[in-house]
Formats: structure tokens, sequence, C-alpha cells
């Protein structure tokens, strides 16, 4: 049997093209993600930045912890807490203080993710002044990069104070050092910053921050609030100093990392490639099983005669389920391995293009990890004995005479265990939907849901392709076949005549077009539905926004609220802190308003209680909330982390999730005002008021929006790292696609050269045949498409269900284009590897190729 198998291969080596293709580009994407996974595992611990040179960083409180029978929950405050100033004035009693603060700086002409420090904390970072000197005084500054010259005078704004108009930059700098490990260094008389040691590779390549740097006096100016300070003194002399201090922490050595802006930055992009990668691997899966399943389905049916023979000659049906399984056994092997040299090459590629990307942290590189070949190689040799498992069983019932007498009808396509399958899957996916939608509609909003619930609907409908495939395809051909001449009938016939054909090539244009309809469509979807809450929700006519993200001043909300006709309501981004069953410790977004600016300018979804009632005791809380009962009162943590108990004064609906919390401003210390509602009083003109508040904020950079222009900027389309999360998904589905479409059109021509031959000897001219082999082509293209469109709707259907019963209303997002393009690529590549074997096939004599036996 195994000669038999081998010299099969090697007469049909065609047949096993696409899947030795699929699997191979399957187990090396395999290999590619569990190598990068490996690697991110092993990351290095992170390294201090800005404080590489700091002898003790002690920081406020700036996570929230909380006791529960399980353990101790732990959450980022929305608002960290200063040092407390009984504790700072011990310190400075031990040593040097220097208090630091960030604050967002906007500079014309310069980046635009720039931030300002006091200049006596650039000691502590691995600077050395490239060129000039120190700001001496409250005009002048210094900036890392080369994007401002010593001596050149730069217009810059701090968002809240106007910085005298124009600085003049006295000097630059620039990170010192290269390799890995910590600086030290210190700032001498002539302000130049001296560094020994190492720091890190990455840090030195690029730096890790676009800094302007200005006078101490200026900076505390600009920046009165400070939340961590260096001292030069002994560490346990610090660390007796703070105790006592609630949630005070005293850094050292590598732990001086976390008094860096967004230490955590490193591990949560490896978190966010990882899931990319799993997402992708998942429709990696999925999809090189459904390819190889069906092209070994594909290859058995045209195999019948030969199944046919061989039990003619005395072979038993496990013989035959034997075979097939070594077949696949055989190219699982030869695709695996292939895919492992693959991914060994490819690996290191793509890290490196991650990093470029922004998307891995600088220092990301792909380690020497043996383990991910192995599960790559195995999963291969798993996938390919998977899809040919249903083939080999249906190639065991063959006949010995009944194959042998078979048309090329195919009569029979669809089987009973695959109706069976098909209409269970259908059932599955529809009662999981409207479980879902019953208990917890907000569930299927989730990406990991509306990614992964298109493939079981996709596959039971490719499994039920063949009942409709039929009537789908002389409905799509109704029209081409009442046109003059024979070749739209024949189109018709040809493509309803072979079921399993058909099938077997719609079904990768069902995948990617379902993939890629469901994918782009739900994230389309839900980006309006969030667009549309947002509109629906504001009464402002005029948002005003402060530059560079930062906020807004007393002196600036004077002046706003000055505006005549205008009803200015300013508010501030902050958290609400809950114990959910005692062992959960959940965080809402919350909002910081006055009750009665907040009901002029907003209407929030309430469904019980009133916006008015909003004050110091209470707060309004979504449906999401375990407690949401009006009056009720709950146990909070505010977003410094202050214990209260506050009393629900109003209830909303659920929505996309964008409905947070609403508190008044004296529940969120220590939150900017980041954002100004203004309604139009009666009688007030809007250009007027437009103009007295461009007026009011011209000082401090801030942007006066309409509604439509703020909910735009606010709602963006899909952040970058899920959007190329999707792409890859559907690239892969594409490229799978593709390779099965080439395949099975190549295999499906070559089946079909004596019906070519027949239409040559009835008078039929090679490129009237051509075109009736491209026209067949396209035909079945569009009936995957149609399908793919219509498994696409029924997921569309469910998301768009579940927004209207969250009470975030909106239309379904078809993305016309991206499913055009995959239809075109799909059409395209059907054409190609359909009517060149065909032009080949067609150059010998048609009364030869009338001849020909299979």
């Amino acid at each position: 049997m195994l000669s038999v198998t081998l010299r099969t291969l090697h007469a049909r080596w065609i047949t096993f093209v696409g899947s030795f293709v699929a699997l191979a580009l399957g187990v090396a994407l395999i290999a590619v993600m569990g190598l990068s996974l490996a690697s991110s595992l092993n990351a290095p611990d992170g390294r201090p930045e800005r404080f590489a040179a700091a002898p003790v960083v002690v920081k406020g409180a700036d996570t929230l912890r909380v006791p529960t029978s399980t353990g101790v929950r732990v959450h980022k405050l929305a608002q960290p807490r200063a040092v407390p100033a009984g504790t700072v004035a011990k310190l400075k009693k031990l040593g040097t203080v220097v208090e630091d603060r960030s604050f967002a700086v906007r500079a014309r002409g310069g980046p635009g993710d720039l931030v300002g420090h006091p200049w006596s904390t650039a000691a502590f970072a691995p600077y050395e002044i490239d060129a000039g000197r120190a700001p001496r005084a409250a005009d002048e500054v210094v900036v890392s990069g080369d994007w401002a010259k010593p001596g050149e005078r730069v217009r810059t704004d701090r968002g809240t104070v106007r910085v005298a108009g124009t600085v003049r930059v006295a000097g630059t700098i620039r990170v010192a050092g290269t390799g890995r490990g910590g600086a030290t260094g210190r700032t001498g008389a002539t302000g130049r910053v001296g560094v020994t040691g190492q720091v890190s590779g990455a840090v030195a390549r690029r730096g890790f921050e676009n800094a302007v740097f200005y006078a101490d006096e200026r900076a505390a100016a600009l920046s009165p609030r400070s939340v961590q300070l260096v001292v030069d003194a002994d560490t346990a002399a610090v660390r007796e100093a703070v105790r006592g201090s609630t949630g005070v922490q005293v850094l050292t050595g590598d732990a001086r990392r976390y008094a860096d802006a967004d230490p955590d930055r490193d591990s949560e992009a490896l978190t966010a490639m990882d899931a990319m990668f799993g997402t992708a691997g998942g429709v990696t899966g999925f999809v090189s099983v459904f390819v190889v399943a069906s092209t070994f389905a594909f290859a058995v049916a045209q195999r019948r005669r030969e199944f046919g023979l061989l039990r003619t000659a005395g072979a038993t049906p496990g013989q035959i389920r034997r075979m097939v399984f070594a077949e696949a056994l055989v190219v699982g092997v030869l695709a695996s391995a292939t895919g492992c040299v693959l991914g060994a090459y490819g690996a290191p590629w793509l890290a490196a293009r991650m990093v470029d990307g922004g998307l891995a942290p600088g220092w990301f590189t792909i380690g020497d990890a043996t383990w991910p070949y192995h599960l790559a190689f195995w999963t291969g040799l798993f996938v390919a004995l998977c899809g040919v498992v249903a083939a080999s069983w249906r190639a065991g019932r063959t006949a010995p005479v009944q194959a042998l007498g078979e048309a090329f009808v195919d009569a029979r396509a669809m089987t009973r265990g695959r109706r069976l399958s098909g209409l269970a899957l259908l059932a599955t996916a529809a009662v999981t939907l409207v479980l879902a939608l019953v208990g917890d509609p907000g569930e299927l909003l989730h990406r990991k849901t509306y990614v992964s619930r298109p493939m079981l609907l996709i596959t039971a409908v490719a499994l039920l392709a063949p009942v409709v495939v039929r009537p789908l395809t002389r409905l799509i051909a109704w029209l081409p076949a009442r046109l003059p001449g024979a070749g739209g009938m024949l189109v018709r016939e040809n493509a309803a005549a072979g079921v399993r054909r058909t099938a077997a090539i719609a079904a990768p244009v069902l995948v990617t077009v379902a993939l890629a309809g469901s994918l782009l469509g739900a994230t389309a979807t839900l980006n309006k539905a969030k667009a549309d809450e947002t509109r629906r929700h504001s009464a402002a006519d005029f948002v005003v926004t402060p530059a560079s993200g930062a906020g807004f001043d007393a002196a600036t909300l004077r002046g706003l609220r000055k505006v005549s006709g205008a009803e200015v309501s300013a508010t501030s981004s902050s958290a609400v802190y809950v114990l959910e069953d005692g062992v959960s410790l959940a965080k809402s977004e919350a909002r910081a308003a006055d009750p009665g600016p907040l009901a002029a300018t907003t209407r929030l979804p309430v469904e019980a209680g009133r916006t008015s009632d909003l004050d110091d005791d209470s707060l309004i809380v979504n449906r999401e909330w375990q407690r949401h009962t009006v009056g009720q009162r709950v146990r909070v943590w505010l977003g410094d982390g202050t214990r209260k108990s506050l009393r629900i004064a109003a209830v909303m609906t659920t929505g996309t999730g964008d409905n947070g919390v609403y508190v008044t401003p004296r529940n969120a210390p220590g939150a900017t005002v980041d954002r100004v509602d203004v309604a139009l009083a009666a009688g007030a003109d809007a250009h007027a008021v437009a103009a007295a508040l461009r007026a009011a904020v011209h000082s401090s950079g801030g942007q006066v929006l309409t509604k439509d222009q703020w909910v735009r900027a606010s709602h963006p389309e899909t952040n970058r790292t899920t959007r190329l999360g999707l792409l890859l998904v559907l690239g892969i589905a594409l490229l799978y696609t593709g390779i099965s479409l080439a395949n099975t059109m190549v295999m499906g021509t070559s089946d079909r050269v004596r019906d070519l031959a027949v239409l040559r000897l009835a008078g039929a001219t090679r490129w009237q045949v051509l075109r009736l082999v491209g026209a067949e082509a396209l035909t079945v293209v569009a009936v995957g498409g149609v399908l793919g469109l219509l498994v696409a709707g029924l997921n569309l259907l469910g998301t768009w269900s579940a927004l209207g019963l969250l009470s975030a209303p909106t239309t379904i997002e078809i993305p016309w284009t991206a499913v055009g393009a995959v239809l075109g690529a799909c059409g395209v590549t059907a054409v190609v590897s359909s009517v060149i074997p065909a032009a080949l096939a067609l150059r010998r004599r048609a009364v030869e190729l009338a001849g020909v036996r299979e």
C-alpha cells in the first residue's frame, strides 16, 4: 500500500500542491508565532531611563490595593497622590530633594509628543549636553533631538500657560552611552550632565522621550503638582522617613523604572503582539484545516474511478482509507518540515518589521528556543490528518462497480453525515447567538467574540453549500443564459452540474469574503455605534479641548465662563473603583462635572433617577454595575484611592461601554479639566459665541470644535494594533484562498480536458472555449461571494441586535470596498488558474484530447 501511495503522489502531484503549500505556510506562521512568544516570555526586565542615575526615588501612591478573601486586588490609580508634605519635610532633613514634574509641551516645528521637565532632573537621566548650555532664565530651554538649534527662538505653548510667546533654545542634549545597564552621573556648575556606565542599547539609538527642559522655577510655575521626587540620602534613612505614609514608594535599583512615564509599555506591547499573533494563529489553523479538507474531498471525488478500480482488484475499504491517510501523512510530514525551515528564516525578519513598525520594543529579537518548532511540526501533521478524515471515509465507501459506472454529473454531492454536521453547526451558531443576546449582549461586542464566531457559521454554510450551489448558480447565471448564443447557457449548466467542483472552488472564496465582511464590518459598525451614541448623548453646540492633551488652567476656565450666551460645563477625566462579589476590583471610567451645567449640555441615557440629582454625596452609574438601584449606597474608591460611600443618583443604560460614571469635581481629587462642553443660550449667536470661545483659549492653544467635529476627532477609526491584526488575519485568509483556488481550478480544469475537446469538435473556437472557462470561474467565485456575504450579514446582524438591546442602535456597516477587493482578487486568481491550464491543454488536437482517459 505504501508503494501505491508513493506512486499516486508521484502521478497526481498537482492534486496535493495546494495542501502542501497551505500546510507549509501554516506551519511557518505557527513557528514564527511560537518563536515570538518564547522570546517575549524571556524578555529582559526593564531598566530605568529618566532616573537611571538617581540615588533614591520617592513616589506618591499610584496604586489602589484592596484586601479581599482571595487576596489583595491591585489597580492603577487614575490620579496618583503626591508625597505628603510632612514626608517631604522629613526627607529634606536627610539630604538634597529634587521634585520631578512632567507636562505636555507644544512647540511650532517640534515633535507632537514633547514633554517638559525641570532642568535639575536631567542629572538623573543618561543625558549629556550636545551643544550650548543649561537654561538659566525663565524663557530659556534645553531640548532633546535635532529639531531646534541653540540660539533659535521657538514659539511654544504649555497648554495651560503661554510660555512668554517664544523661548530661546539655550542648548541641546542627547542620550549618552551604549549597551545595557544603568547610568550614573551628576550636573556640574557648567550645566554639563556627566554620565558613566552604560544604558540600554535601544535607548542609546532612539532616546526614550522628546524632552524640553526648563529652569526649575519656571517648570514649577507651569506644573505646580509633583508626585515624585529624587532624594540624595541613605536608602535606609529614606525608608524610615516615609514609614507610615500610605502608599508612598521608595524606588532603588531597577525599580526606579516605575518612576518613568508608562513603565509597562514594553510588556503591554508584547502582550498586544502576542494577542495579535494568537488571533492570527487561530485563523491559520481554521483555514488550514478548511483548505486541506476541501482539497482532499475534491481529490477523492475526482478519483472515484481510481478507487473503484482498486476495489475491483481486491482492495478493502480499510486499505483505501489507509492509502488516503498515508498520502496525507506524507504530505503533512514534508509540508511541516518545510514550514519549520521557513519559520526559522521568517521569524527574525518579522521581528525586525514589528520593531520598525513600533509594535514591539526596540530590544525585541528572536531567541533560540526549540519548542516552537516541535509545536509547529506536530500541529501541521495533526491538521493534515484531521483534514483528510472525512475524505478517507468517503473514499473507503466507494463500491467496486459503482464508481466505474458513474457519469461526470455529481448526483450525490451531499452525504448524510455532511448534511447532519452542517445543520448541527448551524443550529449551534443560532442557539449560542440567542443565548448571548438574552444573557449578555455586550459579550458579542468583544473582539475575541466577533473574530471567533464567524468561523462556526462559515463551517456550517460551507458544509451545506452543495444544497444551495445548484439553485444559486442558476440564479446568478439566469441573465447571461438568456442572452443570444449558447455561452451563457453552457456556463450555467456546467457550473450547476459539477456541484462538487463548484462547492470546492466557492468554499475558499466564502471563507475570505465572510471574514472580511464580518471582521471589518464589526469594527466599522462598533465605531459608528460609538460615534452615534456620543452624538446622541451630547447637547453641546461646541466642545473646547486643550492643546497637547493638557488640562485647562483656572484663568482659561474663568474666561470661558464669562462668554455671553454660553452655558459652560467643564468636565475632567477620573475613575471610580468598586469591589464586586467581594473579590473583584472593577474600574469604571468617570467624568467629573457640576450637575447643573452637566444637565444643560448632555442628554445622558438615564433610565432611572435624574441627572440633576447628582451631588457631592452621590454618583451616576450604568446597568453594568452589580448594584444599580437608585437610592442605594455603594462603597467605592475615588480616582486617587480615597474610600467613600456614595448614593446612586441615577442609572444609565449600558450602551457600547462608553457610558461610564459621573461624579462631582469634589469626588475627582487631582483631576484636571480636560474638556469644556458649551451649549448656546436661547437667542445666542453661534458665530459670536464661537469667536468669543476662541479668544478665551487663544493664549493656551485650545481648540473650539463643533459637536460633529469633536465626535469625529474623539472617535477615530480602529486603533493601529487592532487594524494591523485584522489585516494580518485577512491577509492569511486571502493567501490561503489564492492557494486553494489555484490548486482546485487547476485540478478541475485538467479533469475536464475531454469536455473542452468535445466543445472544440462541436465547432467552438479556441478563444470561445477559453472565454467559457473564464466565465465559469467567475460564476463560481460569485457563488462563493454571495455565500460569504450571507455569512457576514448574519454575523453583523448579531452585532446590530446586541447594540439595539444595549440601547445603542445604529446601522450595519458593510465594508464594500474591502469585500470588492477580495472578490476581485479571487476572480483574477480563479480565471488565471483555469484559463492557463485550459490553454495549455488546447494546444493539442481536439481529436487526441477527446480520446484521453483517466
